[in-house]
């Protein structure tokens, strides 16, 4: 299996979206065009990096298994925050893939840094030129 930070990024979404706080129960993952297997390993792997509480694959009846997560940690929040918009996500892909960096989480979360950070310095540099918002 490789690892796909597409389909770790999608069940970021899908564990912020479906969990219920408070619940100490588990929601069930299911991610369109992904086997199951993969979503559990890429699940036990968000949660090795420390992105996600826990995991467990529970049968609910003869014919159905589910994948469970825990919530985001707070780890996991950061990290999500900093991809969380396709534009961010894309031009990280695009300079890491570009400048032959390995596509790991460190350094996306690195390089997604770097493009809020100059973001937020474009913005801040308009801000002070044109005294003030508006």
């Amino acid at each position: 299996m490789k690892r796909d930070l597409d389909l770790q990024r999608n069940i970021l979404f899908y564990v912020e979206d479906d969990f219920e706080p408070g619940d100490f129960a588990y929601c069930e993952i299911s991610i369109d065009t992904y086997d199951a297997k993969v979503v559990e390993e890429h699940c036990s792997l968000l949660i090795q990096a420390g992105y996600i509480n826990s995991a467990d694959r529970r049968s609910h009846s003869i014919e159905m298994d589910g994948i469970y997560v825990g919530n985001l940690t707070n780890a996991g929040y950061d990290f999500f925050d900093k991809i969380r918009q396709d534009t961010i996500w894309n031009k990280t892909k695009d300079i890491i893939v570009k400048k032959g960096l390995p596509l790991i989480p460190q350094t996306i979360g690195k390089i997604a840094s770097a493009i809020i950070e100059s973001t937020v310095e474009g913005v801040t540099s308009a801000i002070l030129k044109n005294n003030g918002i508006g």
